[in-house]
């Protein structure tokens, strides 16, 4: 018995060719494709390629070449139908039951492809030609899109009185007609109606590039239609495991590790004549588990950007609780939010790819930020408060299928949370508030300047200690060649006094020749100045500041360090950089 085309296809939507070669093959990326060494014969120069925009594999060195079902059946030696078990059992999917029934299906989804065709392609070709059609075209030159934008994405028109059944209903049923639904009965006229008159139509593909429902969009003002309508669900077409555009946009996986989530066939298009075309759209239903875990078959960034607007909000809240379950290692789930009343469409409009694409790297946040972010707005500052919201970002957190990455989730929802009490405000950024009684007296001289940071003042009094005891850090230069600086200025002064220091030479301030203004920064706005002039200040007196200094500049380091790995994290969630976070926050804690 024959496999249906939509079963195979959902397969080949589910896998890349990549992952499922790499199993026997070890491939390493070239450019647009994978080579590796050959499969089919022993080779020390790869003569394999892997092509997953394509969709197939090529061995120069015998010729063989196919899709992954050709692939399974070779190397492993099975028939078709096993080689569409193995598939489907890797792509996570029920083996298919064949029935009595799946003949006529097939047939049913034969003609269900030729209606569509015969649909998109008529209703395309009037808004191309049709001179009364003049008002739909002049709808889309005024949202900024021409004849281009209409032939790639087969744009079409439907007017108010269409007929397109009548040339049809010779060829077909009215019960397959219908089922289609492109067409409703009017009970009141006793006629078939389409069920997008009056609109532009964007035909909804399937994987392979078929168009197999519609999406229409009225071009007049009225308020009792709705903007948007989609086709209804069939045997055929499910809203939930769809997207628009994801047959062209996949093709780009090779090319680019993100992909843009938006809400509109508009904002597609959009996008598309600007040059950004990573992009699919969400059909009028919330984001489903089954469209992430599509997308992530071809990319590992998924950024959802719906409109700047209240709706549009509420849209990305439902999109991030839906989808953080779906959340796995190397791949990640961000948010864009748009200044309000803008949608991707008029923004990339108004500003330009370039700008969008800036704009998305400063603003993206990821889904546990936008979660974690949205609570804390609910949430106020008393312990039932704090309750519901811990609460609830466990829960949120509890829904992660992957167990690596709920652990992960959970930890930064906690952390995020201690950070809320009055303890942990007391502890947080130790390396600026924590000082002695004589530093604080300093306070004064710290408000001077605007410009200077608190990582500036703790490296002035480090020069400011080096440069009054020369002497003995030359005798002692071995507590001084580890400590790391971070202002540049600062660490040209430290390396020059190191390399002075070494020289064996007698050594005084003068033999150093350093910027006359850059140590008069230094002698004003050293706070340990106020410690050294007015106290016996022995070798251990000395070794006591200099530890206190270093240890503060470790602790800045650190925390430099901490936010550096949270920020790759976000992007990666690899288990090394995991692992190097707890131990680095596990020694913050012990500090």
């Amino acid at each position: 018995m024959k496999y249906p085309k939509e079963y195979i296809d959902e397969i080949k939507t589910r896998l890349k060719v990549s992952s499922v070669v790499s199993k026997v093959v070890a491939l390493k990326k070239r450019g647009k494709e994978f080579v590796g060494l050959s499969p089919f014969k022993n080779e020390k120069t790869p003569s394999f390629t892997v092509n997953d925009e394509k969709e197939f594999y090529h061995c120069f060195a015998t010729s063989e070449h196919g899709n992954i079902f050709d692939f399974v059946m070779k190397t492993q030696n099975l028939r078709f139908g096993e080689a569409v078990k193995y598939l489907a059992n890797i792509a996570g999917m029920q083996p298919y039951m064949f029935t009595k029934q799946d003949e006529e299906r097939e047939q049913k989804w034969k003609e269900y492809l030729s209606i569509y065709s015969n649909y998109v392609d008529f209703y395309h070709e009037e808004l191309l030609k049709n001179e009364k059609y003049s008002n739909a075209r002049d709808y889309l030159k005024n949202r900024s899109l021409g004849k281009n934008e209409v032939k790639k994405f087969k744009i079409g028109f439907i007017d108010k009185n269409p007929s397109f059944f009548n040339r049809l209903k010779n060829k077909f049923s009215e019960k397959t007609l219908q089922e289609s639904g492109l067409f409703f009965f009017d009970e009141k006229k006793k006629i078939f109606v389409e069920r997008f008159r009056g609109r532009l139509i964007f035909p909804i593909n399937n994987i392979s590039g078929q168009p197999i429902a519609l999406g229409g969009r009225i071009i007049e003002n009225l308020d009792y239609l709705a903007k948007y309508i989609n086709s209804p669900e069939t045997p055929f077409f499910k809203k939930g495991s769809n997207l628009y555009n994801l047959d062209q946009a996949r093709k780009l996986s090779n090319k680019l590790d993100h992909i843009f989530l938006v809400e509109g066939y508009m904002d597609v298009v959009g996008l598309s004549k600007n040059e950004i075309e990573n992009v699919v759209a969400n059909l009028g239903t919330s984001l489903t588990d089954k469209q992430i875990l599509v997308l992530n078959q071809f990319f590992d960034d998924i950024i959802i950007c719906f409109d700047g607007d209240e709706s549009g909000y509420k849209a990305a809240l439902r999109a991030a609780e839906n989808s953080i379950k779906e959340l796995k290692p190397e791949k990640q789930i961000s948010f864009l939010f748009l200044p309000n009343k803008e949608d991707p469409d008029s923004f990339v409009n108004k500003n330009g790819k370039n700008f969008f694409l800036d704009f998305t790297k400063q603003n993206k946040i990821s889904i546990h930020q936008f979660i974690f972010s949205h609570y804390k707005k609910q949430t106020e500052n008393n312990p039932s408060s704090m309750a519901v919201f811990e609460k609830k970002l466990r829960s949120v957190a509890n829904t992660i299928k992957d167990n690596f990455i709920k652990k992960y989730i959970l930890e930064y929802f906690l952390e995020k949370i201690a950070e809320l009490t009055p303890h942990s405000n007391q502890n947080k950024n130790k390396f600026f508030k924590r000082k002695t009684k004589s530093l604080e007296s300093t306070k004064k001289i710290y408000t001077e300047s605007q410009t200077i940071t608190g990582v500036e003042l703790k490296e002035f009094s480090l020069l400011y200690l080096l440069l009054n005891n020369l002497s003995f850090f030359q005798s002692n230069i071995h507590l001084i060649e580890n400590i790391k600086i971070f202002t540049e200025i600062n660490k040209q002064i430290l390396n020059s006094i190191i390399d002075e220091l070494n020289s064996k030479d007698q050594i005084n301030d003068v033999k150093l020749n350093l910027d006359q203004q850059l140590i008069d920064k230094i002698n004003k706005f050293a706070p340990i100045k106020h410690i050294l002039k007015n106290k016996l200040n022995n070798d251990d007196r000395i070794i006591e500041l200099l530890d206190d200094i270093s240890k503060d500049l470790f602790n800045h380091g650190l925390e430099l360090r901490i936010q550096e790995l949270e920020s790759k994290f976000s992007k990666d969630m690899s288990e090394t950089t995991f692992n190097e976070l707890k131990e680095l926050k596990n020694e913050r804690k012990s500090n």
